[in-house]
């Protein structure tokens, strides 16, 4: 069996505890490289989409179980945007605390105002799906990745009509009134129909972000929701093949700056995830664990096999030495 783990964030590391399962796996491993690029870059690549785009809006949707059908969606997501002089900067949903039943609330005022121009969905409280009326082509990043940035320039004529009119909906809603951090707008991003994903490269894919489970659902790959630890995988993962594993718990601390969740997250990691797959290597039940380290300066893959473990002059080092 071959482990495959999506670890976006990694190396942003800076002090903390050490880690010695994930340095020895790192350590121990062989390294390869590619040039800089996002997750999102990561897995449309990964998935071998070609000149397709990455549909976030149509796979998120069918990770969710539902069905996008011919129509072309786009990612809605909510967002509070903020003018400080000179620069538009946005905080992501990983950053407004919003209850379900809020979002609920908002997406029905959205879609009452646009009535059948453009439909909003709701797949949980920081993801929202949209449907319009007309074909729009994006080049837009997403939210996270935009977390505290100058997003102005990054505002589409294609979208900003939409953009202005949401604006007009979601700061008059009762529902903002009360809110120091209102959510004031939808970020537009992932447009596209769903299109067939050829890639058989993985026998299961596991995620809590449902555009993976969606990508994972495309390409006929067993696909869940992510278990709570390492140990829980092994329980229910086939013998034999290769399994996509995504670890996005260090996406949202990094991205809004909170260096003691980040680094509780990191924690977290080293014990139910990389320590019990590090004993599970040691112990013949996985035959090769591979790390992929997407949104650094380059991305990063560490490939480790049982027998890579006995290399003893390779000294674990801190995540500090990667960054």
């Amino acid at each position: 069996m071959h482990c495959e783990l999506l670890v976006p964030g990694l190396f942003a590391a800076r002090g903390g505890a050490r880690l010695p399962s994930l340095e020895l796996l790192l350590a121990r491993g062989r390294c390869t490289s590619a040039g800089a690029e996002s997750t999102e870059d990561w897995l449309h690549d990964a998935f071998e989409l070609g000149d397709a785009p990455l549909a976030a809006g149509a796979l998120t949707l069918l990770g969710a179980n539902e069905d996008p059908g011919t129509r072309s969606w786009l990612r809605a997501d909510p967002v509070h945007l903020r003018l400080m002089r000179d620069r538009l900067v946005l905080a992501p949903a990983a950053a407004l605390d919003i209850k379900t039943a809020d979002a609920q609330a908002l997406c029905e005022a959205l879609n009452r105002h646009f009535a059948s121009r453009m439909n909003v969905q709701l797949i949980d409280a920081q993801r929202w799906v949209a449907t319009t009326d007309a074909d729009v082509t994006l080049d837009a990043e997403q939210p996270l990745a935009l977390a505290g940035r100058d997003i102005a320039a990054a505002v589409s004529g294609a979208t900003s009509a939409l953009l202005n009119e949401a604006q007009m909906v979601l700061h008059a809603h009762p529902i903002n009134e009360a809110r120091e951090l209102p959510i004031n707008s939808v970020w537009f991003w992932g447009a596209g129909r769903l299109s067939v994903v050829p890639t058989k490269r993985w026998h299961s894919v596991s995620a809590d972000d449902p555009l993976v489970l969606g990508l994972g659902r495309a390409s006929g790959a067993r696909h869940r929701t992510l278990p709570a630890s390492a140990s829980a995988w092994l329980e229910r993962a086939p013998e034999e093949g290769r399994h996509l594993v995504l670890l996005d718990a260090l996406r949202a601390p990094l991205a809004l700056e909170q260096t003691r969740e980040y680094q509780e997250a990191l924690a977290c990691l080293e014990r139910d995830w990389f320590a019990p797959l590090l004993e599970a290597l040691r112990d013949g039940r996985i035959g090769m664990v591979t790390i992929h380290v997407p949104d650094a300066a380059e991305s990063l893959a560490y490939e480790t096999i049982r027998g890579d473990l006995r290399r003893f002059w390779r000294r674990p080092r801190s995540l500090e030495h990667y960054a």
